[in-house]
């Protein structure tokens, strides 16, 4: 499909957290970020979705699932309890998402990064009253109220117990151990991975606090693309117009065909893709009205 070149339609872009389903963004960015030619100055991103921004300027996404068939294909459990007798690991993402992000942004990748956009990767402090184990369940119990029951597409409840967010650019990473840090701790969500520390004080997954992170964003006047994950009792695409900025929210066409952290099928990660190229291409032929309700208003 071939579209005209425009003006840069967004200046800034959101890849909300999600673990697997992330691999919807993924495939929705391969397709129309060449056909639009999209060039975000800055990209926000919270746990699997921060991974996905730097994927796709650091690496391939062919490869990467390519990569995850390969190491999961003798991995047939999401959790191993027999491991409890020999005070190992019961879950195994936490080693083999390290692994993976170690091999994906080695060091003839990682300078890839800096000629991306700034990638501003967001972690959650937890509240200054608790320690990290009644953090995680609290945490959990707030972000599942808002997530099943309330349906809210930017939650406050994390925010109300005392979570608050730290966004650190990729770019300022130094070698491949300190990116795949970062990540890990944007994706921290016990009992998946252990409680992780930045900087001596205890972090969890940045979505504790908003997992479609708009508040990293600059406050300057523009358009903004946010691709969500998940499905919100809202349209499949709409516009949030706040402070001059006109918020394109995008979520998929139907439910992203995997767990966010299963480890067993990784062909479902191509199912997940291959869901986001489709949206995508529905996308790009509705391109020309979506322009239009990105139009300032008269």
């Amino acid at each position: 499909m071939a579209i005209s070149p425009v003006s840069q339609p967004f200046d800034q872009v959101v890849f909300a957290g999600g673990g697997n389903r992330c691999w919807w963004q993924a495939g929705w960015w391969d397709t129309v970020a060449p056909e639009l030619q999209l060039r975000p100055r800055v990209i926000a991103g919270i746990s699997a979705g921060a991974a996905t921004a730097c994927m796709v300027y650091a690496h391939d996404s062919h490869q990467t699932m390519a990569y995850y068939r390969d190491v999961l294909a003798n991995n047939s459990r999401n959790a191993y309890w027999g491991n409890l007798l020999r005070r190992e690991r019961v879950f195994p993402h936490y080693g083999i998402y390290r692994n993976a992000l170690l091999s994906l942004f080695s060091d003839n990748r990682l300078h890839r990064l800096k000629e991306a956009p700034e990638i501003r990767i967001g972690v959650a402090h937890i509240p200054r009253w608790t320690g990290p184990r009644l953090a995680v369940a609290a945490g959990l119990l707030a972000y599942n109220i808002d997530k099943h029951l309330l349906k809210t597409l930017h939650p406050r409840l994390g925010r109300s117990l005392g979570f608050h967010p730290e966004f650190v650019l990729a770019q300022d990473c130094r070698s491949p151990e300190d990116l795949a840090d970062l990540l890990l701790q944007s994706a921290s969500t016990p009992p998946f991975t252990p409680v992780l520390r930045r900087n001596g004080r205890a972090v969890l997954d940045g979505g504790l606090v908003d997992n479609v992170p708009v508040d990293a964003l600059d406050t300057a006047p523009g358009n903004v693309l946010v691709l969500v994950t998940r499905l919100y009792p809202r349209p499949r695409r709409f516009v949030i117009e706040t402070g001059g900025q006109r918020r394109l929210y995008l979520q998929p066409s139907q439910r992203v065909p995997i767990s966010s952290w299963d480890y067993t099928k990784p062909e479902a990660m191509t199912h997940a893709y291959d869901l986001g190229r489709r949206d995508a291409q529905t996308f790009l032929r509705e391109w020309p009205d979506i322009r239009k309700d990105l139009l300032p208003a008269p």
